[in-house]
This record gives C-alpha cells, structure tokens and sequence, in this order.
C-alpha cells in the first residue's frame, strides 16, 4: 500500500463520516453505524499505509518528518459553535 492509497483512503473516510453525520441528523441510525464502521476501517487502511512507509524510511535511513518545514503555526480555538473563528 502506498501513500497515495492512504490519501484515497482517508478522502473515503471523511465521506463515509459526512453520510454518516447526515444520517444522524435524518434519523437513519443503521446506516449512520454502517458508515461509521467503514469511516474508521478507512483510517485503519490508511494509517497502516502511513506506518509502513515511516518503517521503510526509518530502515533506509531517512528521516520520516520533513525538515524544510517543521516549524508550527498559530493554532486557533474552536469558538463554542465548534467553527474556527
């Protein structure tokens, strides 16, 4: 598995998690835990993809963080709503 399969995979988790939420909201409740299942077996794909390649840069040598940009920016609160301001 590759680092663009664990792209696709977390773009098809976040799909699965927005059904999912709507499904909530429409009262759907089966569907919304089907969704909710197959969101977090997307991020278990895609996390396994990305552990495999930091193991295959650690045993070649490489780092696995990226240098030219390491430095984090200014973090924002959620206001109460749960949107960035």
């Amino acid at each position: 598995m590759s680092l663009d399969e664990a792209g696709r995979q977390l773009e098809a988790a976040i799909h699965d998690a927005r059904v999912s939420f709507d499904c909530i909201a429409l009262g759907e409740l089966e569907r919304a835990h089907t969704n909710a299942i197959t969101a977090r077996a997307a991020v278990d794909a895609a996390e396994y993809a990305i552990r495999v390649e930091v193991e295959r840069l650690r045993q070649e040598g490489e780092s696995p963080v990226a240098t030219d940009d390491v430095t984090p920016g200014p973090v924002e609160a959620p206001s109460p709503e749960g949107q960035v301001e």
